[in-house]
């Protein structure tokens, strides 16, 4: 029987494992699978926790959740094909639900699956390298220092890439008077009411972060960009100006000449593709793109197609295509799909990425990651899904957001899965102060 190490059991690791399980139960012989996850429990980023730099056991802290996080896409775009809304929560709920809602139903699916059986939870995994036909995989176990070391024929690097922090340097830093920090160790927007605050980046963490602290009572909010400008239509106290040039005291200069006073810094400068415990020959190395080079179907490693890779990509589809994925690396480990010969699978590999270099703007991105997500789902038995209803609807949200950037979390969408409309939720995104589960629940207040 072969051996299958998964690194992780994030969103892409109960993935994987769900695969496997969903072929066990249609009789299908499958390998002994170890996963591995240096947390105390499942969920990878979902885990919400206080904590920053390390835990009590010197290990870093890999968590990006902040504690007021709402989706900001629509539900229905990241839906499971195989577990829906509708059947975990037995009703329709809202399309942009807070971090409790989401992570519950995350791990809904995953507590349905019997895979924790599967996860060796505390447990690091410190060095993988190729060992003939297979990999030699050593772990340590964070609570009694036991250090392991296994042969696997697969190995599943299912770990993530937002969770090592790009910190990059300004003039001025070291004599600011402020708070500094990156958006990885961003946990609380009440911590920035009445401040000044500077937003550095312009991809998703920068636009979420700045409207949060918006949300909740920051006396301004200055997004500094590096080449292109969000662009939205931001409410008073919000604006975007051009790439911090440096600081002097408590004021930020910007290259456009603008200049603010500031309190606080917040860097949404991205995250580090970050793998240290693989060897050189082993690591994915890349910037954060739609299609990452090396990567055969995105997900298995062009030098040794017995190593896989999971949402490594740049993302708009997400807990779906994570799904796709899965499934595609499961049937290579089970023979059930062939791989080609070096030359197709290099001719694939630039195609795909020549066709990514070419993208202009947001709506061909989503085009480009619909077409790579349904090509997977094609070759899998993944249950039905409409990919091309997910489409539209980042479209859709796309145009609300240039619409109304404050306002886009307030409008409703249909599943993919069910055909089920989502309710309009009792409180506009910019009010609803109060996002524990129970208040979101409701059908009024």
């Amino acid at each position: 029987m072969s051996k299958v190490a998964i690194i992780g059991s994030g969103p892409c690791g109960l993935s994987i494992l769900r695969a496997f399980q969903q072929a066990e139960i249609k009789g299908e012989k499958i390998p002994e699978i170890v996963c591995f996850d240096k947390q105390s429990d499942w969920g990878g980023l979902w885990n919400y926790s206080w904590r920053t730099g390390s835990d009590q056991y010197g290990v870093t802290v890999p968590n990006s959740m902040y504690r007021y996080l709402w989706s900001n896409g629509p539900k229905e775009c990241l839906e499971f094909a195989d577990y829906t809304f509708d059947e975990h929560f037995g009703k329709p709920i809202p399309s942009f639900p807070p971090r409790e809602v989401l992570q519950d139903y995350i791990l809904g699916r995953a507590k349905n699956s019997e895979i924790k059986k599967y996860i060796r939870f505390d447990t690091l995994v410190t060095n993988v390298k190729e060992n003939g036909n297979q990999f030699s995989v050593t772990s340590k176990n964070k609570i009694d220092n036991k250090i392991t070391n296994e042969f696997f024929d697969n190995v599943v690097v299912a770990s993530g890439h937002f969770s090592v922090p790009f910190i990059p340097e300004y003039d001025g830093m070291n004599s600011f008077p402020g708070r500094i920090l990156h958006s990885h160790d961003f946990r609380d927007a009440e911590e920035f009411r009445n401040k000044n605050v500077i937003v550095l980046g312009s991809s998703y963490s920068a636009e979420d972060v700045a409207l949060q602290c918006y949300k909740y009572g920051a006396k301004s909010v200055t997004i500094g960009y590096r080449n292109n400008a969000m662009g939205f239509k931001w409410p008073t106290g919000m604006k975007e100006v051009h790439y911090l040039d440096k600081l002097e005291g408590k004021k930020a200069i910007f290259k456009d000449g603008h200049t603010q006073d500031a309190d606080a810094i917040i860097l949404c400068t991205g995250y580090l593709h970050h793998f240290p415990f693989l060897e050189e020959n082993l690591k994915l190395k890349t910037h954060n793109r739609l299609y990452p080079p090396k990567l055969y179907k995105g997900v298995a490693w062009q030098d040794n197609l017995n190593l896989f890779y999971l949402g490594m990509q740049d993302q708009f589809h997400t807990f779906n295509m994570f799904d796709a994925q899965a499934w595609y690396v499961r049937d290579l480990i089970m023979n059930k799909i062939q791989t080609p010969s070096s030359e197709e699978i290099a001719k694939d590999i630039a195609d795909w990425v020549s066709k990514e270099e070419k993208l202009e703007d947001p709506l061909q991105m989503i085009d480009f990651q619909t077409e790579y997500t349904v090509n997977l789902y094609n070759e899998v038995d993944y249950p039905k899904i409409d990919f091309e209803l997910i489409r539209k609807h980042f479209y859709q949200w796309e145009h609300d957001k240039v619409e109304d950037i404050v306002n886009y979390r307030n409008k409703s969408f249909s599943s993919a899965v069910t055909g089920s409309v989502a309710p309009i939720h009792h409180t506009n995104w910019l009010e609803a102060m109060d996002d524990s589960m129970d208040t979101f629940m409701k059908t009024k207040l």
